[in-house]
């Protein structure tokens, strides 16, 4: 039984034709247009393109916002255009194939349980560090969704408080400490508060400190940039103090560290996981959670998607 995961971002539109062991058979992209309207014909129309060249079954879409209950209405996507939008029913109308949706970091939990980095794990907990944080919770193997569809905003909780503020409306939120933008913002910082320093990131900063991204970041760290050294020893910092908050209220047997950010993960995860080990409640008596990187990368939500859409169909959601 061959299904379509479709990963809708907010630069591109990614589907694939996924088999039962998780394999991606055939691939498929466009960019995402503005307007929802235009959004749905671009779903439409890789989703056609690969049932052209495939027998597929259903179809499962990996969306970047609120997924209701239902799975098949989005409340809110903060970079997509729909809003409380009956987005299933609409693509399934135009393709005739069922359709489910899910959150995108839901979808790339499910994927890592099947087929990666959690699998088999009584309580999996993933954390997608890139522009901000997305997460996912599975309970033997069953995505948590909370009452409404929209748990668990991890990136959300408030770590520092009055610290910088986010785009939800709070301050000090989680992702503004622990992701590419908080890494971007925090070398910034600290070239701003030691003027006259001569490294890479400095010579950039001084041609438009907004061309400093958490990439660029990452890079001069491996170079040995000591103000990039010094704002991944940040970043280590809060998601060691996350990930034991993350634990003190689920205590998991695996955190999947994904997103983007997980690709420089030997420049921090060592010493986020010490700083969780020492600062966990009940630290040293106490079982850890195994954390690992992702295993599926980019493809995971793609992968989860298609694998929820088998699911529904088979009745094993």
């Amino acid at each position: 039984m061959l299904t379509i995961g479709v990963d809708i971002g907010g630069t591109s539109v990614r589907a694939g034709v996924v088999d039962n062991r998780g394999t991606i058979l055939d691939t498929a992209r466009v960019g995402t247009p503005s307007g929802a309207d235009a959004l749905n014909d671009a779903i439409v129309s890789v989703i056609g393109s690969l049932s052209a060249r495939h027998q597929v079954t259903a179809v499962g879409l990996a969306v970047a916002g609120f997924v209701a209950t239902d799975l098949k209405t989005v409340m809110f996507a903060p970079h997509l255009a729909w809003r409380r939008a009956a987005v299933a029913e609409r693509i399934s109308a135009k393709i005739d194939l069922p359709v489910v949706l899910e959150h995108d970091a839901n979808a790339a939990a499910l994927a890592e349980y099947r087929y990666g980095a959690a699998r088999g794990a009584k309580v999996a907990v993933l954390i997608a560090i890139g522009t901000g944080i997305g997460a996912g919770l599975l309970l033997n193997g069953k995505i948590f969704r909370g009452a409404h569809g929209v748990a668990p905003e991890l990136g959300h909780l408030r770590i520092v408080p009055n610290g910088r503020p986010c785009s939800c409306g709070k301050a000090g939120c989680w992702e503004r400490y622990c992701s590419g933008t908080a890494l971007s913002a925090t070398a910034i910082e600290l070239l701003s508060g030691h003027p006259g320093q001569s490294t890479v990131l400095a010579r950039e900063a001084a041609g438009d400190a907004r061309s400093i991204t958490g990439r660029k970041v990452a890079g001069a760290a491996r170079d040995g940039d000591p103000v990039a050294l010094r704002a991944m020893a940040e970043l280590a910092r809060w998601l060691g103090e996350g990930l034991a908050l993350v634990a003190d209220i689920y205590d998991p047997e695996v955190v999947v560290i994904a997103g983007g950010v997980s690709e420089s993960a030997p420049l921090f995860l060592d010493d986020a996981r010490e700083i969780y080990r020492d600062t966990v409640t009940g630290a040293g008596y106490r079982p850890l959670a195994r954390i690992r990187t992702a295993q599926l990368g980019d493809d995971a939500g793609l992968v989860g998607a298609a694998t929820l859409a088998r699911d529904v169909l088979n009745g094993r959601h």
